[in-house]
């Protein structure tokens, strides 16, 4: 049975937000769908500090399905935006692909080696197969068929019509020069990190449009000669809708009818709060670069209006970032995706990671060690999840991470720890059989049947130790013993030793190698293999750590290693004891 997080007995900001929207839902459009958005740029690869712009909606659209309300969460894919520039770090793609800069995104063509007919159907689909597996459910609209087909055609026309009244709702937060200009008395200079942060986002440069010697006009053709968006409206009758436009980057020009004309787009600060109206959009989330004054968000709120719309429940979400990594940006290459985390860690541990912190609050994805400590806490939580002893916002949280309101997602059947499983893949490279019997001898008295058991965590830790461990940090066990080493031994040294050895029959199991490894230097010590650190004087603990990176000298070549626990349960005892002079 899917665990049921109820709102009345939680103060987690997923039900604070799905209150607001079903109250605000009732108010504007009583008996139809709550309505929840996203929008995401497949301008490159669609990152984790992208997910969070779906992850927002999808969590609150969930918990308002939960309640028993129907809800669709749109997901605008903005793939009708100008290519902006050349990413970074794209298998198949060279300098060539320059050319197609501002050109929609489904006009360029895919990498080379791509199965799919564009670039936008290309970087689409690795996000659309990660949010299945992350059990989000939503409808994607191209805005490329919005635009094409005509569906948007009374707003474009609309828009026209009303060009005068948007240019003064811009007007008053013209306060920043463009990218690459000089700013005038008065105004900021743009941030170009801000620029970065935006990728991926459907919202890249904030555009707003401009005014030539015809005026100002809301609305951008690509252009008839060579597809581009680098175009200037010269002339629009607003009676027979006929519009005249020029391209700088070609010289052609030509006359339409905007009537019937659907090769071109409103530009972004319009075309964002016109789709609020069209859609009847409740609940969209933006990131921090489209909240600040003057920026898209705020802007829309006003113009929204001019479509008889209402600004949507719009909260700010901060950075995702990755633990080692700098700030994520599309155009820097190597920024890792929603399929990438899934690789190396279960959807539920991606899902919690967004929904136990509020949207304002950053937070990191971790690709490196720090996996195993995450996933330490997450057990940790499953386990005061199963004894009840969980607090209500992490009760919640948990919920949200494990299931939707269609239930629960595929989970591990024996979610054996992260840090063990990634040990096991470790010292084993990939041999089944002798990780199988390794597993078997964590527990012996729940003996692993098979490693479907720990599957699919076992995968994804041993994806993490073949991707983002080191090979200079691998576990290599020693052919042969370390003679010189054993023969520099001091008698209290071997004695350790010796004490070891004859224990490892009576523990040989997880929990028992542990109590032998930690009791060694305690008995050596003159106290109980049982005692405990409050019964110990401080000199134990050094003793301990002397006792333990000698194994690891004796047992891998080097100081540190895997849990010595696991670590001998992988050598196998015949083998533990040749290395360590038995």
């Amino acid at each position: 049975m899917p665990i049921v997080a109820q709102s009345t007995e939680t103060t987690d900001w997923v039900s604070r937000f799905a209150d607001e929207v079903i109250e605000a839902s009732e108010r504007r459009a009583p008996g139809k769908p709550v309505v929840v958005a996203s929008g995401l740029s497949p301008s490159g690869p669609i990152h984790l500090g992208n997910l969070r712009e779906v992850m927002t909606p999808h969590l609150v659209a969930d918990e308002v399905r939960r309640r028993g309300h129907e809800v669709r969460h749109l997901i605008s894919w903005d793939d009708y935006d100008r290519y902006r520039k050349v990413p970074a770090g794209i298998d198949g793609v060279d300098e060539t692909w320059a050319e197609h800069i501002g050109r929609p995104l489904t006009s360029v063509p895919a990498p080379k080696g791509s199965s799919y007919p564009n670039w936008a159907e290309h970087f689409k689909a690795a996000m659309t197969a990660a949010l299945a597996e992350l059990g989000v459910e939503f409808d994607g609209i191209s805005q490329t068929a919005q635009y094409t087909s005509g569906v948007y055609r009374d707003q474009v026309l609309h828009a026209m019509r009303h060009r005068g009244d948007i240019d003064a709702i811009l007007d008053q937060y013209r306060t920043k020069a463009k990218p690459g200009q000089k700013p005038k008395q008065g105004q900021k200079p743009v941030d170009e990190a801000e620029l970065e942060a935006a990728e991926g986002s459907g919202a890249a440069a904030e555009d707003d449009g401009s005014a030539g010697s015809a005026g100002y006009f809301p609305y951008k053709p690509y252009c008839g000669g060579c597809g581009k968006d680098l175009t200037t409206v010269t002339a629009y009758d607003d009676d027979t809708t006929e519009l005249t436009y020029t391209c700088a980057g070609c010289g052609f020009s030509e006359t339409v009818l905007l009537s019937e004309f659907n090769r071109g787009k409103l530009v972004w600060k319009v075309d964002w709060p016109m789709r609020w109206a069209y859609e009847g959009v409740i609940f969209e989330p933006s990131g921090v670069d489209h909240s600040s004054p003057g920026s898209s968000f705020q802007v829309g709120g006003q113009i929204v209006g001019i479509f008889g719309g209402e600004q949507p429940i719009g909260p700010m979400y901060a950075f995702v970032g990755i633990s080692g990594m700098a700030k994520m940006s599309s155009s820097r290459g190597g920024v890792p995706t929603p399929a990438d985390a899934l690789k190396i860690m279960e959807p539920q541990l991606l899902r919690w990671l967004y929904a136990r912190r509020r949207p304002n609050q950053s937070f990191k994805i971790a690709f490196d060690q720090e996996i195993q400590r995450l996933y330490d806490e997450w057990d940790k939580l499953a386990a005061k999840v199963e004894d009840g002893s969980a607090l209500p916002g992490d009760l919640a949280a948990y919920a949200r991470a494990v299931g939707t309101a269609a239930g629960d997602l595929p989970r591990t059947p024996r979610p054996l720890p992260y840090r063990t499983l990634a040990s096991v893949a470790d010292i084993t490279a990939g041999d089944r059989a002798q990780a199988v019997r390794i597993l078997s001898e964590l527990d012996p008295a729940h003996p692993l049947a098979a490693l479907d058991e720990v599957r699919p965590r076992f995968d994804r830790a041993e994806e993490w130790i073949n991707t983002q461990v080191p090979a200079d940090q691998r576990t290599v066990v020693r052919a042969e013993p370390d003679a010189e080493l054993l023969g520099s031994l001091d008698e209290e040294a071997r004695t350790s030793l010796r004490l070891l050895l004859d224990g490892l029959d009576d523990h040989w199991s997880l929990d028992g190698l542990t109590h032998l490894v930690y009791g060694v230097p305690k008995v050596q010590a003159g106290f109980s293999a049982d005692a405990t650190p409050k019964e110990l004087p401080p000199e134990i603990k050094v003793a301990q750590r002397t006792f333990f990176a000698r194994l690891y000298h004796l047992l891998v070549g080097r100081d540190t290693g895997p849990r010595l626990p696991t670590l001998l349960l992988a050598v196998g005892q015949e083998r533990v004891r040749t290395l360590l002079g038995g």
